[in-house]
């Protein structure tokens, strides 16, 4: 009689996670920041880029505004910069210097710049948009619940910090847990992708290199990293509305008319009116800042669930309806541009029939969209948010980021991870947990479910929450609290087993405090707009801030 042998079973893949392996982390804002220090923490090998010259991400203040965007944008994918083909500039290499120029022949300012160079006088701008930091800025989260767990503020810190010591305090970090020796400064992440076997995410860069005998050049580099982490933040994209008549304002008054990004110094508007479209942190913050400076402030509002309340405008803004159209007079010409002091010769159409032809200059506070321009395949530029493949990260709204596993893992590869995505939390906090539970899982410490079980979830989630930009935020009463805990849970069910110390979740210090602060900051809120009270910046300050801004930020 013949035997009958049973093929050995097939061997079980490699896991892609584990001590060793090489991690690219995009950004070196706190995200970033807390990212790396906990994957180099946990024993792997980890490279930083971060496009501008200096860790600290939103909190770094650069006096040069960002270009104009596109009035409307409409294509997530574009990002804010243009994303460079590959081969466009001269490889890295130690036998010849880079070319100053594109091999399209463009220069180097049309090269970093595209369709912007008519206006883009400083080619760095246009490789490394500054962010939306301004000369004012300050946290309107208190420092005890705004930390990382790798150090503590310094002593002496105060209980809401101006944004030199936020960005000393994130540099700090980077700087103490060896971050700052493994980042790649003023290089710019312009491709991410796996290799056509799977194994390994390719990664391509340009370096802004102005070192050289050349002058300023830009460096392609190609880079295989086992896994990386995306910590580019919120504030990048723009978001410009297709208001009736905006795209025609904005070309006849160039300089009047500018997105919340670009706004730095409240003196340039002493004495004007100005025109303030969005009922968010910016807004907001952009008001209070221009009280005592600018004559009147008008904040056009569309009475979204967002909003928050016009009893925190100072008493020299003025809440009015949603702008419906921006006019001109008719035959307007470039040589009837204002002169200095004069308003626009146009005019603002409220929802309610009022019109604004007083205004000296326009400011849309309008947030930001979501965009991973290193990530095009990830994108649909054409799908709607409902039809949000498992294969997509962001649709056509650009409203939110789809198929992150507790908002931090792509299901479809759990390889590539987000840290930053959730809003209205305690920013350095909630990050630093995500960094930790990504340095776990990373590091083999911690299991992935299987991609049922995750797709499961999160479609439970959505259910439960809805898409758009509601999905990421955690404003509820004990939403982070929760979202936390949940995830102390997860990394510790098998902390034993897989070699590693449990991961401490929010102390009850802390915990009491959040929850006493957003007790507090309901109940002024409320009694504010039911009595029509103006909040000034000492109630906030006496009251507590809610800490439920999308960047953990006001004045």
């Amino acid at each position: 009689m013949g035997s009958c042998t049973t093929p050995p079973p097939e061997p079980a893949p490699a896991s892609p996670f584990g001590r060793g392996r090489n991690v690219a982390v995009i950004g070196a804002g706190i995200s970033g920041v807390c990212a790396a220090a906990h994957l180099l923490k946990q024993g792997l090998s980890v490279t930083v880029f971060e496009r501008s010259t200096i860790p600290g991400g939103v909190w770094h203040y650069d006096e040069r505004p960002s270009e104009d965007p596109p009035y409307p944008n409409q294509i997530p994918s574009l990002g804010d910069y243009r994303v460079s083909k590959k081969g466009e500039f001269a490889a890295a290499t130690d036998a010849s210097p880079p070319s100053p120029r594109s091999e399209k022949g463009e220069t180097l300012s049309q090269a970093v710049n595209g369709d912007n160079t008519s206006k883009a006088t400083d080619p760095e701008v246009g490789f490394s948009p500054p962010g939306p930091c301004y000369a004012g800025l300050q946290t309107n989260v208190p420092t005890s619940l705004m930390f990382s767990s790798l150090d503590p503020w310094p002593e002496g810190t105060a209980f809401y910090e101006r944004q030199q010591n936020v960005e000393r305090y994130i540099q700090t970090i980077a700087k103490n847990h060896g971050v700052e020796s493994v980042t790649l400064f003023r290089t710019r992440v312009d491709d991410v992708r796996k290799t056509d076997d799977g194994t390994k995410w390719e990664v391509r860069s340009v370096t802004f290199d102005n070192d050289g005998p050349g002058g300023v050049q830009l460096v392609e580099r190609f880079s295989l990293f086992d896994l990386v982490v995306v910590a580019s933040g919120h504030y990048n994209m723009p978001r410009i509305p297709d208001i009736e008549g905006l795209k025609e304002w904005k070309a006849a008054f160039p300089d009047r008319v500018i997105h919340s990004k670009q706004y730095r110094d409240p003196q340039k508007y002493r004495d004007q009116n100005l025109l303030v479209i969005g009922a968010g942190v910016s807004s907001v913050d952009i008001c209070r800042e221009l009280d005592g400076v600018a004559n009147k402030s008008y904040q056009s509002v569309r009475g979204g669930s967002f909003d928050l309340p016009a009893s925190l405008l100072p008493k020299n803004a003025t809440r009015v309806t949603e702008v419906v159209r921006f006019t001109l007079p008719e035959g307007y010409s470039p040589e009837q541009r204002p002169g200095p002091g004069q308003p626009v010769p146009g005019t603002a159409v409220l929802k309610d029939g009022r019109v604004l032809d007083d205004i000296h200059q326009l400011v849309l506070g309008t947030g930001y969209i979501t965009s991973y321009p290193f990530l095009p395949q990830l994108h649909s530029d054409t799908a709607p948010i409902t039809s949000a493949s498992d294969d997509i990260l962001v649709t056509s709204d650009g409203e939110m980021a789809h198929n992150l596993h507790k908002d931090i893992f792509f299901i479809n590869d759990p390889t590539l991870a987000f840290v930053g995505v959730p809003y209205y939390v305690a920013t350095f906090s909630c990050f630093d947990y995500q960094a930790q539970v990504v340095a776990r899982v990373f590091a083999g410490k911690v299991r992935i479910p299987p991609a049922e079980e995750m797709r499961k979830e999160y479609e439970t989630r959505v259910k439960a929450k809805g898409l758009g930009r509601n999905f990421h935020s955690l404003a509820g009463d004990g939403g982070e609290i929760v979202y936390v805990k949940d995830l102390a849970e997860w990394v510790n069910r098998d902390v034993e087993a897989l070699g590693d110390e449990p991961m401490a979740s929010h102390s009850e210090d802390w915990v009491r405090e959040a929850l006493e602060m957003k007790k507090k900051m309901k109940a002024l809120f409320e009694g504010f707009k039911d009595s029509g009270h103006v909040v000034t910046t000492v109630a906030l300050r006496d009251g507590e801030s809610s800490g439920e801004t999308p960047d953990g930020r006001v004045s």
